[in-house]
């Protein structure tokens, strides 16, 4: 068995040392090599998270940590990294637009036109049934009075004219005359008699012939009283 020599323990003390620097070298390698793959994720991604990986990384503040391995080379290009690199910046906060509902204004109502309405004048003159009237001639007649009872109808008492209306049409006040004279519906106006206002001929009498009128009463007492007396009767026609 031979013994190794002094020369030959410093060669292999040497050759083990150069095996452990290459190692070491290697390791380095290997780390620089992942942590710039990492550090070039995060620019790209705009993102840059502290890597505990590569030796060198960058943080949001900008800050630099080196390890403290780091060769002055590796610090002046992770120097010239950094600064080749863009700045992160933060998105500013939108605050959210509030859309305001449009005012409602009220527009003042359009004025209506005028209209103009005829408003029919009342008539002045004398009115029957609702219509005017115009005198058309007068007439010298002997004007008597009745009632509608027995004593001055007889068996005709039965409260109907001659025209077939009521006693009671017109309030009781109308005339009987001779139909020569005057047809039914002729209107008259006797002095004396409903305060001078217009009454209808309605009805006949045997006795009542020519120029004679019978004036209506409620009672014989009242028609009585009214006697007989030559009046200038006044005709009228509707003026419409």
């Amino acid at each position: 068995m031979s013994i190794p020599s002094h020369r030959s323990s410093r060669r292999y003390r040497r050759d083990r040392t150069a095996a452990r620097v290459g190692m070491l070298l290697v390791c380095v390698m290997v780390l620089l090599t992942v942590g710039g793959v990492w550090y070039l994720v995060g620019a790209e991604t705009g993102v840059r998270q502290p890597s505990t990986v590569g030796p060198l990384f960058m943080l949001e503040t900008g800050a630099m940590a080196m390890p403290p391995q780091a060769t002055p080379e590796v610090i002046e290009q992770a120097a010239d990294a950094a600064l080749a690199a863009p700045p992160v910046i933060k998105p500013a906060a939108v605050e959210p637009v509030v859309e305001e509902e449009p005012a409602i204004v009220e527009l003042p109502a359009a004025p209506q036109p005028a209209v103009e309405v005829a408003v029919p004048l009342k008539p002045t003159g004398p009115m029957f049934n609702g219509r005017p009237i115009k005198p058309v001639r007068t007439v010298r007649m002997l004007v008597t009075a009745y009632s509608p009872d027995a004593r001055s109808c007889g068996k005709f008492a039965d409260n109907i004219t001659a025209s077939g209306y009521s006693v009671w049409t017109n309030a009781m006040k109308l005339v009987a005359a001779d139909k020569r004279m005057f047809k039914f519906g002729t209107i008259l106006t006797i002095p004396g008699y409903n305060d001078g206002h217009p009454v209808p001929v309605l009805d006949r009498g045997g006795k009542i012939k020519g120029h004679r009128l019978d004036v209506l009463y409620p009672t014989h007492g009242i028609a009585r009283q009214w006697g007989a007396q030559w009046l200038n009767v006044t005709v009228w026609d509707y003026a419409d």
